[in-house]
């Protein structure tokens, strides 16, 4: 059996250990990063190749299913590795907060989910996961639910992310219905029949829909930055590493079958050209480290999702290592600037100063991440420059130009984040400025040391990370090496030209930021102010429906519920032709029809008489009509229920009106009995319809033979009435007893509010 499973159930199993465990000895907060530690080194032994699946419900196709290939193992190692350092650095950020033990355990249901979704090799399955990293990212977003910013970030992110899985859900269905399996690697083999079949273009666009909400793709961006309440490992993991990283990998795991159409090409490089673009503009007008840092994570996700849509091999190379290079320096940097809040109480650029002098490690830290995001030589995010320009050339358009401003604001990110915060003369502040402790401390010092380490030792990740992983998005070999050669002079003038206009632009940047700022039409005609508009256009929508549809008359309600149902299948049997009369002739016994007539009087009984003990009177003898009639055709059990129904209704009813305040008669006026009665006669009339549409039908016994044959070999059971009620219809007995359950809830919550209220 494979241990794949077992690696995902870890974390899921941990959770309240995690949670009781440091409730009772908030000392031990430290020891849950070994979780994540070990998971690590089991993947690192772990097999490409790797599988395991279970069929949960045959009949449906249904499995459950993972894999590792080398595009999920590059993904899970940065899940488990980066979360390692996260868990640790949460320990100490968050020393001594009462909620230090649900942070962790909501962060480890989170991590158990990232390692599902990357690893599933099912498509329900990988939807079922993708749901609870929604779920587990709106906890940990508004982890401070005291603060409405919070709470506001949480739910626009919850709301953003999981209508892009409705989106992605739909997708998914039409893709198993087009390939015929759920099999993620069963879909991926028959690329060019997916791709060709008429379904293709509608899963490209709810797929990719479903991915770019979750990777923060314009025009779906916004929700990211504005995530930044969260505390800062949450920023540091979700938001760097792992969950916004996401979308990106689904659309990489499904390139090699949309990978052709020119669809897929063009959806993925004008939405990312244009994340790009825009997160570049809306960092560079930043002031605050973290917000800064969230929309150069745009930007990198722009460049992610474009290097998937292009059809240059050396793309998917590309794509592999700045997805790494990213995670490393980013995680760094957002780790680093919870450091800087915690220590010197804000995150304004235009405050801080002078940081090194009394925190030399942490500005170190910042030093080697900002080298690598800025792509400086001897750092690995110098070869993921040098292969994004590499590629970008090779596209006609403008992409080159875009992408040489895009690293150039990079390149100002970087030193508005790692350097300017550390240089200069000593800020004041209002604390004492120091070194963290070493929990928080050696997490960012070691993810910026593996980009000096990975850039100056690339063999180290070449084949073992890199290359399966690009060969994974491209669905064959890449045959590139990380370390050759892979630009020419040109490439190499783009690159130091980025890093010289970057330069520039940096030295420039406290008097470019307050223009950028003060230009307010990019936040009132931007992506945040129209997701703010739609909700108050659905609050309003909401109480103007409410207060035209909830009159407070219960008629009101009950007729227009009649209206709909009834006046919609007379409808639906008039447009689609099933108007028509059974002229099969059946015999009829007298009694029978003295049964019909004696019902139908007690009908006219009840809509005629003013007096409402009358009224139920009448009502009550079409009950006892129609069981009298059950027993005539030879269904006593149907006629004794009916009969018991009936009696408890008129008991009740009887009881109910002999408390009531009242005696008058029906005091409706003219025009509303005969409003009344019209509705009455739809209903009749549509139910004869209806019921003369099914006896115009030949019986189909297959059915109830089935039943009738299945009823003890299959439900073990002799009452065929039961085992249908119990085994074949179990869902719709179960809706019922809910639907008993919920009533008698709240009869039992309105007898108690009166209880209440006599008590002296």
């Amino acid at each position: 059996m494979s241990v794949l499973p077992l690696l995902v159930a870890l974390p899921f199993l941990a959770i309240p250990l995690v949670a009781l465990g440091l409730r009772a000895r908030p000392g031990a907060a430290p020891l849950p990063a070994l979780l994540p530690l070990g998971l690590f080194l089991a993947l690192l032994s772990l097999p490409l190749g790797a599988a395991f699946t279970s069929e949960r419900i045959p009949s449906l196709g249904l499995e459950t299913s993972f894999r590792l290939d080398g595009l999920s193992r590059l993904m899970a190692l940065l899940i488990t590795g980066i979360g390692a350092g996260i868990f640790l650095y949460a320990s100490a950020y968050l020393k001594g907060h009462p909620a230090l033990h649900r942070f962790l355990a909501v962060l480890t249901l989170f991590m158990g989910a990232m390692l599902g979704a990357v690893l599933a090799d099912d498509l329900f399955s990988l939807f079922v996961f993708w749901e609870l990293t929604s779920l587990a990212s709106f906890m940990l977003i508004g982890f401070d639910h005291e603060r409405a910013a919070a709470r506001k970030a949480a739910q626009q992110g919850l709301m953003v992310t999981v209508a892009g899985g409705l989106a992605m859900l739909a997708g998914f269905l039409l893709l198993a219905a087009a390939a015929g399996t759920t099999r993620i690697s069963l879909i991926l083999a028959q690329a060019e029949s997916i791709s060709a079949h008429p379904f293709a273009p509608w899963i490209v666009l709810l797929v990719a829909g479903g991915c770019f909400a979750k990777s923060a793709q314009w025009p779906l961006h916004f929700w990211l930055p504005n995530a930044m309440a969260a505390p800062a490992p949450v920023s540091a993991y979700l938001h760097s590493a792992t969950m916004v990283k996401l979308g990106v990998y689904l659309l990489a795991r499904f390139n090699p079958a949309f990978q052709e159409m020119v669809l897929w090409q063009g959806l993925l490089t004008g939405a990312g050209g244009l994340t790009m673009l825009t997160g570049a503009l809306l960092a560079l007008r930043e002031r605050d480290l973290k917000r800064k840092l969230a929309w150069s994570t745009v930007v990198a996700l722009g460049t992610l999702v474009t290097l998937i849509g292009l059809e240059e091999p050396l793309a998917a190379t590309a794509a592999v290592v700045f997805l790494l290079v990213h995670a490393l320096y980013k995680a760094s940097l957002f780790l680093i600037s919870g450091i800087v809040d915690k220590k010197a109480g804000t995150r304004d650029a235009l405050v801080l100063r002078g940081l090194a002098r009394a925190m030399p490690l942490t500005a170190a830290a910042a030093a080697l991440a900002g080298l690598s995001m800025a792509g400086a030589p001897g750092f690995i995010g110098a070869f993921a420059k040098d292969l994004l320009f590499t590629v970008q050339l090779g596209v006609p358009g403008l992409l080159p130009a875009i992408a040489l401003v895009v690293n150039a604001a990079m390149v100002v990110v970087a030193g508005v984040v790692a350097a300017r915060p550390f240089m200069g003369r000593p800020m004041e502040a209002d604390r004492e400025v120091k070194e963290p402790p070493l929990a928080m401390l050696a997490p960012p010092m070691l993810l910026a040391l593996l980009g000096l380490v990975f850039g100056l030792m690339p063999g180290l990740i070449s084949a073992a990370l890199i290359e399966p992983a690009a060969g994974t998005i491209l669905g064959r070999p890449t045959g590139v090496a990380l370390g050759e050669k892979q630009g020419d002079e040109l490439v190499l003038l783009l690159s130091f030209a980025a890093l010289g206009l970057g330069v520039v632009m940096y030295l420039g940047w406290s008097r470019l930021q307050p223009r950028l700022a003060g230009q307010e039409w990019l936040d009132r005609y931007g992506p945040d102010s129209a997701y703010g508009e739609v909700l108050r256009a659905v609050s309003r929508t909401a109480v103007a429906v409410t207060r035209r549809v909830q009159s407070g008359s219960l008629r009101r309600y009950l007729a227009l519920s009649l209206l709909i149902v009834f006046g919609g299948a007379g409808l639906v049997l008039v447009l689609a032709g099933g108007l028509a009369i059974p002229w099969r002739a059946a015999p009829v016994r007298v009694e029978q029809v003295l049964l019909v007539l004696l019902i139908a009087g007690g009908a006219a009984a009840a809509a005629l008489m003013r007096a409402l003990f009358a009224q139920v009177m009448g009502a009550a003898l079409v009950g006892f009509g129609a069981g009298l009639l059950f027993l005539t055709l030879g269904a006593p059990d149907l006629a004794f229920t009916q009969f018991t129904v009936e009696v408890i209704a008129v008991v009740l009813l009887v009881a109910i009106l002999a408390r009531l305040p009242f005696r008058a008669l029906d005091a409706r006026r003219a025009n509303e009995r005969r409003n009344d009665a019209l509705l009455a006669g739809l209903v009749g009339a549509v139910g004869v319809a209806v019921m003369f549409a099914m006896l115009s039908v030949p019986f189909d016994a297959r059915i109830p033979e089935w039943m009738g044959q299945a009823a003890v070999p299959e439900a073990k059971g002799r009452n065929v009435v039961n085992v249908v009620i119990v085994d074949f219809r179990a869902l719709d007995t179960l809706g019922e007893i809910a639907v008993l359950l919920i009533a008698a809830l709240a009869a039992a919550a309105l007898l108690a509010k009166r209880a209440g209220r006599k008590q002296p």
